[in-house]
């Protein structure tokens, strides 16, 4: 009984420094390409298919619901705060594997977080793309967040109809 207690305490430590390495990679990720693009005076091109061009979004995940209304803004922004919460508990209440899952998605929402309530926008700046066919320009938080999402979705949808 007070072997699966630690092994749980040990899989909190690891979600909570998971967290941390996601978010770390955020803000470092933002504020480097925030500094080259400012100093390079624009978009920086890396090949064929990704280019960084910063831009500053007010709205949600790929730039979804920017607003140019202060409430809306706010009210999105405190919406967001409540999802980090029930997140929070949803991982203290989890498997491990689902600890580990919903790092991944708290690390990604954390460091978004951070920036609108920093900049009242959230820096974005991959612009993947295909010729001129461009994808929602993104950020490192949003890949966690998404790889987060698809890892749970495979976990409740396909890995327990396989059990």
């Amino acid at each position: 009984m007070l072997e699966n207690k630690i092994k749980v305490k040990k899989f909190d430590i690891i979600s909570l420094f998971l967290i941390l390495i996601f978010f770390g990679i955020d803000r470092i990720s933002k504020i480097s390409v925030i500094k080259k693009i400012q100093s390079e005076q624009g978009d920086i091109f890396l090949n064929d298919f990704i280019n960084i061009t910063l831009n500053w979004n007010q709205g949600i995940a790929f730039g979804l619901f920017s607003l140019d209304t202060s409430f809306l803004y706010h009210l999105i922004s405190a919406i967001i705060l409540i999802i980090i919460v029930y997140l929070v508990y949803l991982m203290v209440i989890s498997d491990n594997t689902g600890k580990i899952i919903i790092s991944f998605i708290l690390g990604g929402a954390v460091g978004n977080v951070y920036d609108r309530l920093t900049y009242f926008a959230v820096p974005d700046f991959i612009d993947f793309h295909i010729g001129n066919m461009h994808w929602f320009t993104f950020n490192f938080a949003d890949i966690f967040i998404s790889l987060g999402i698809f890892a749970m979705v495979v976990k409740e949808f396909v890995l327990k109809k396989n059990t």
